[in-house]
């Protein structure tokens, strides 16, 4: 029944509003008395085959949601409820960002791809710890973090480390955005320096806590080979704990429907079945390269079982869904888990 009003909601409403009004129905079922329960009752898929041991977490299945979705961390308890192995909160910024004026979230049906501009919009870290630090035992939280658009870059490493500080006690990982900051567009040796000058503080800090939380970087499906190694020895040169790869692209390559204004822009980005071969063949490259040592999240283009099923061959420990999500809902992860089962018994 959830199933067909979310999708009546993604097709009434335009794709920002969908989205907004199916964490309010989310988040209020989480106020009914076993609404939640209910929820994983009848959506979510459990089986022995399906759970991974990630970062020293037990994953109840590789499937979670992406960043992006639940941006305020509003509904990723409800999210969770339905059967996602785990939920990535933001891009949290440490103040509030109103983003780029609306519209701006497409849905493209014909390339089966949504284009994004909002500029990350979110409501900032305060907001971010007032709903974090409700219970959620039993949920994997992962936090998302960017810097604000109007910091400078000297003072970026400082944003980011004022949101890991805050949230450290509320997360159970961190996702460091560095696909989606202008000034780390590409990963050149400045560029490497300066992701190493954001890392580090983090780093830190984290060695004077009692509890471990993970650091993982995300990273653009824009970069060259070249690029995606040169992250991909960050990794193996510092106690980064893994990398989630990709985000959106800015390529409009082998897109049909975006219009011809939106094709112009020089903002926006695209996500959904335009990236399904981009990422996966990241992913098959970081793990050739790390020899296969590092948790990786593949995401990107994931909008079908056979799509989780391919990112997760190529090295993928885990997997993230947005824009199949958006088109599919829950019968995209319910189906996914399905076909991991079959995968595993078939083996057997």
């Amino acid at each position: 029944m959830f199933h067909k009003i979310l999708r009546a909601i993604n097709y009434i409403f335009g794709p920002e509003q969908a989205q907004a009004v199916v964490l309010q129905v989310l988040h209020s079922i989480g106020y009914i008395p076993a609404g939640r329960w209910l929820l994983h009752k009848i959506y979510a898929v459990e089986h022995p085959s399906l759970e991974r041991e990630v970062f020293g977490m037990r994953f109840k299945n590789p499937i979670g949601l992406a960043a992006g979705y639940d941006r305020n961390a509003f509904a990723f308890r409800e999210l969770s409820a339905l059967g996602f192995g785990f939920v990535e909160v933001g891009t949290i910024t440490p103040r509030p960002q109103m983003g780029n004026p609306r519209p701006r979230i497409f849905r493209l049906d014909r390339d089966s791809a949504i284009f994004h501009r909002t500029g990350m919009a979110n409501r900032g870290l305060e907001r971010a710890i007032d709903r974090l630090r409700r219970p959620h035992e039993g949920t994997i939280v992962g936090c998302n973090i960017g810097c604000n658009a109007i910091t400078p870059a000297e003072s970026q490493a400082a944003d980011y480390l004022r949101v890991f500080r805050n949230l450290y006690q509320y997360a159970d990982y961190f996702t460091v955005n560095i696909s989606c900051n202008p000034t780390l567009k590409s990963h050149t040796c400045g560029a490497v320096e300066r992701i190493n000058e954001i890392l580090a503080p983090m780093i830190e800090f984290r060695r004077g806590q009692n509890q471990y939380r993970p650091i993982l970087l995300k990273i653009s499906p824009d970069l060259t080979d070249s690029e995606v190694d040169a992250v991909t020895d960050i990794m193996l040169s510092s106690p980064l704990d893994g990398i989630v790869a990709t985000d959106s692209t800015a390529s409009r390559e082998g897109v049909t429907s975006l219009p011809e204004a939106l094709r112009r822009s020089n903002t926006g980005t695209i996500s959904g079945a335009p990236l399904t071969q981009r990422s996966i063949e990241i992913v098959a490259r970081i793990y050739e390269r790390s020899k296969g040592a590092y948790p990786i999240i593949g995401v990107g283009g994931l909008m079908t079982p056979a799509d989780v099923q391919a990112m997760l061959n190529a090295g993928a420990t885990l997997v993230q869904l947005y824009t199949g999500f958006v088109y599919e809902g829950m019968k995209l992860v319910r189906e996914s888990c399905r076909a991991l089962i079959r995968e595993e018994e078939n083996r057997q």
